[in-house]
This record gives C-alpha cells, sequence and structure tokens, in this order.
C-alpha cells in the first residue's frame, strides 16, 4: 500500500535543495557547529547562527524557526534531538522531529528536506534514527493529512541510504491494511 506522503532518499548536501523548508539537527545552545549544521551555516551566512541562537537556548525535544538566510529555502528549522548529555532518549528524538513538524505546518510547507537528527556525534545508529524520524513523520502526517506532501532525507553519506530505505519499506508495511487492523 502506498504512503500518505511521498518520501525520498537523497544522497547529498541538504542546503543544495530547492525546498520550502530544511530540518537539520541542532545542539541544545543552537550554535550550529556539528559537521550537517555547520554545512549549512557556510551556505546560508552567518546571519542564520545568530538568528538560531538569539532564540536558545532550547531544551533536547524542541525545534526553532530561522530565515534560510542565502539558501533557496525561505526556512531552517532547527531540530534538538540530541541534549547535551548525548543521551540516546527516543522520546526526545521523535519530539524534536514532531515539533519540526508542527513548526513546518504552521509555516504551511508543502515540501520539505530533513537531515538524518540524532545521528550527529554518534549518539542514535543511522538505522534507529532513520526508524525514530521516519515514524515520526509518517504519524505526523495520519494526524494531520492535506499539509505535509513531500519529505526529502538528505543523507550525508551514501551508507545510510540503506538505513533509510528499509524504514520507508517498514513504513510501508505498518500502513497495510492488515498491519493497521493488528495495532487496532
Amino acid at each position: 500500500m502506498a504512503l500518505p506522503i511521498e518520501i525520498e532518499v537523497w544522497h547529498g548536501e541538504i542546503a543544495e535543495l530547492e525546498v520550502d523548508g530544511i530540518v537539520i539537527p541542532a545542539n541544545e545552545t543552537l550554535f550550529m557547529t556539528a559537521p550537517i549544521a555547520a554545512s549549512v551555516k557556510r551556505h546560508a551566512g552567518d546571519a542564520v547562527e545568530r538568528e538560531a541562537v538569539e532564540q536558545g537556548p532550547v531544551s533536547a525535544g524542541r525545534a526553532i524557526v530561522t530565515s534560510g538566510g542565502t539558501l533557496a529555502t525561505p526556512f531552517l528549522i532547527h531540530a534538538v534531538g540530541v541534549g547535551h548529555d548525548l543521551r540516546p532518549d527516543a522520546g526526545r528524538l521523535s519530539e524534536a522531529i514532531s515539533a519540526a513538524l508542527v513548526a513546518a505546518d504552521r509555516l504551511d510547507l508543502r515540501r520539505i528536506a530533513l537531515a538524518p537528527v540524532g545521528t550527529e556525534r554518534g549518539v542514535f545508529a543511522t538505522n534507529d534514527a532513520a526508524r525514530l524520524l521516519l515514524d515520526a513523520v509518517l504519524d505526523h502526517v495520519e494526524q494531520h493529512p492535506g499539509r505535509l506532501e513531500s519529505v526529502v532525507v538528505a543523507v550525508p553519506r551514501s551508507e545510510d541510504r540503506a538505513a533509510f530505505h528499509e524504514a520507508i519499506e517498514a513504513l510501508a508495511f505498518r500502513n497495510t491494511p492488515s498491519a493497521r487492523a493488528e495495532r487496532g
């Protein structure tokens, strides 16, 4: 059965994508120092980091929005999925992704790109982060139909693609009538 949203996995630089908004991993201070955030800052300009830091610090499980700076996208959503304690807390990671998706809805974003939130500093294995991220996306779309239309997961390393493709296959199975009936 088809998913209620188009999900694509793309290997490359998330800052290059032309979408309505980009979700990147952030730390609690909102300084853009982790590899993906630092790369986005190089493309978007230092003003984006200043705009983010002015809104912080924030606790893990939250997300904030800034402009996209000089990127093609008008908005960056900074999702704090991992706290300063570097503890792999699946609940906080899911809350951060959900907060980012709620922010995307508030901004009426239809096409977004997401980086693998939670994998920064090796806190979550890619397959665990992929499952949590995509579960949060599907849950959000099921609860808020008709808003978000497509998601591109931009993986910086080619070896991460398989984990996200496997998570998409698991979502497709989860969305079959028999699987939904088992969940009640």
